[in-house]
């Protein structure tokens, strides 16, 4: 069995607000063994963004991880000080963002910034340090390293800024990485090198990526499995092949549906009606009950939990044989 490099467990986010209490995170959970890459896709407003931000701990007020822990390597990092979670971000945790031009500081040359990262997270001095980002910017694809690294961040192109930002990331040689979609500011191409680029990192360095992003084509490309949220809940996880060609729970089945064929089929694409509820609406039982299809009384009702189905699990009541009322349980071939 792999080694689990991160392990959420029951991970629960609020906001405190003057007109009550939001929950951003609803009681999440999954584990990333190392060298993997876990997908989490979803709508905007599904959580996506929030976990990886509670992960590496740059929630702040009125936000707060309510309950639950995050376990890095066997080390339990969600309650660290201040001080102490600084020391493990960029070091055993690195964060890809979705606009490097937020990573990068316009006023200092890309070298200054990967030096510094360098310095704070390891014994080098100064000209050990610019070596190690020459080979970093070289690793990561950037053309002649030993000119570009004296380049402002406005004089590369917007796929040659990403590959500095995950150059950043790697500065200390993380044991995990969050990728907030980092491809979503690209083009087709660039994102291509992007999603090779990230796999071929994970498969030499042996570095985990949790890849948050909304398409399930970056998904397919890049993922080993894939989390599907939905009001900051975890819907459905499991191997990518399996989730893609047999989602089970109903908002995957949209999700998928909504993707056009590339057989040339002309019928009409999937459309989930409505919208993702407001964290102060969230439904009683299961939170995508008001556009499900398939919703009975019991979704409207009792939250579902996630359950071993098919090889990946789903949080829905039409797999669980004790809830789901006669004719309407499914299973998976």
């Amino acid at each position: 069995m792999s080694e689990t490099v991160l392990s959420v467990q029951d991970l629960t986010v609020e906001f405190v607000t003057r007109r009550g209490t939001l929950r951003a995170l609803d009681r999440i959970s999954f584990d990333i063994a190392r060298g993997e890459v876990l997908g989490v896709v979803g709508e905007s407003g599904a959580g996506k963004s929030v976990t990886g931000s509670a992960i590496i701990g740059l929630i702040d007020p009125p936000g707060r991880i309510a309950d639950g822990k995050v376990v890095l390597s066997g080390e339990r990092v969600d309650h660290l000080p201040p001080e102490q979670m600084r020391r493990v971000r960029g070091k055993r945790i690195g964060m890809i963002f979705q606009d490097p031009l937020t990573s990068l500081n316009p006023l200092y040359r890309v070298g200054e910034q990967l030096i510094e990262t360098i310095q704070t997270h390891t014994d080098l001095n100064a000209a050990d340090a610019r070596k190690r980002a020459i080979a970093l910017l070289d690793e990561v694809g950037i053309p002649a390293p030993e000119r570009r690294i004296d380049g402002y961040p406005h004089e590369f192109s917007g796929g040659m800024r990403q590959r500095v930002v995950i150059a950043l990331a790697l500065c200390a040689e993380p044991e995990f990485i969050i990728a907030d979609e980092p491809t979503t500011a690209l083009d087709v191409s660039v994102q291509a090198q992007i999603i090779g680029l990230i796999k071929r990192l994970c498969k030499e360095r042996g570095t985990s990526v949790m890849l948050v992003t909304h398409d399930m084509g970056v998904i397919a490309e890049t993922a080993d499995r894939v989390a599907v949220m939905y009001a900051g809940r975890v819907a459905e996880i499991g191997p990518v092949r399996e989730v893609i060609k047999q989602p089970l729970h109903p908002y995957t089945q949209g999700l998928m549906g909504a993707i056009p064929s590339i057989t040339g089929d002309a019928s009409r694409l999937v459309q989930i009606p409505g919208s993702m509820p407001r964290l102060s609406s969230i439904p009683q039982g299961c939170a995508f009950n008001p556009r499900c299809a398939k919703v009975f009384d019991r979704c409207r009702i009792d939250r579902p939990e996630l359950i071993d189905v098919g090889g990946h699990q789903v949080a829905c009541h039409l797999y669980d044989k004790a809830k789901a009322p006669a004719g309407k349980t499914e299973i998976a071939a």
